[in-house]
């Protein structure tokens, strides 16, 4: 029984990365469209990060944690609110991450991929215990 659920531990940890990766597509891909319309860098990169919580909510609730999402009603919204939180939770850490190396003259090339990792960590651990955990 153990090796059954580390497997769809497993499984479920790969759909995250690909929901994930999916949502970072919209959110670059409003960022760019943005941008190419002339948009300021700052606002085009705020409608982009909403949209990809937007698509990440989607992408979790449909084909990730299935399992556990909750009808609607109460649940759904405080399901909705605690992962645009969580979404926070990432941007902080990301900013902090980016923002400190900044700050200590390196590069924030590779904080940034550090960053992402880190986010994505982070995230995964805040929704699979917390957004959607069982029995809510």
């Amino acid at each position: 029984m153990t090796d059954l659920l580390l497997k769809m531990r497993d499984v479920r940890l790969l759909r995250y990365l690909l929901a994930s990766i999916g949502a970072l597509a919209v959110d670059v891909g409003v960022f760019l469209m943005l941008l190419s319309a002339n948009a300021q860098a700052a606002i085009a990169s705020a409608i982009g990060y909403s949209a990809g919580i937007i698509a990440h909510w989607i992408l979790s609730s449909r084909t990730v944690f299935t399992d556990t999402v909750a009808q609607r009603g109460a649940g759904r919204t405080k399901q909705k609110a605690l992962f645009v939180v969580s979404a926070l939770a990432g941007l902080a850490l990301t900013t902090a991450i980016v923002g400190g190396a900044d700050m200590l003259a390196f590069d924030p090339r590779p904080a940034k991929l550090l960053a992402i990792v880190a986010s994505f960590a982070l995230t995964w651990w805040l929704r699979s215990r917390v957004v959607f955990r069982a029995g809510d």
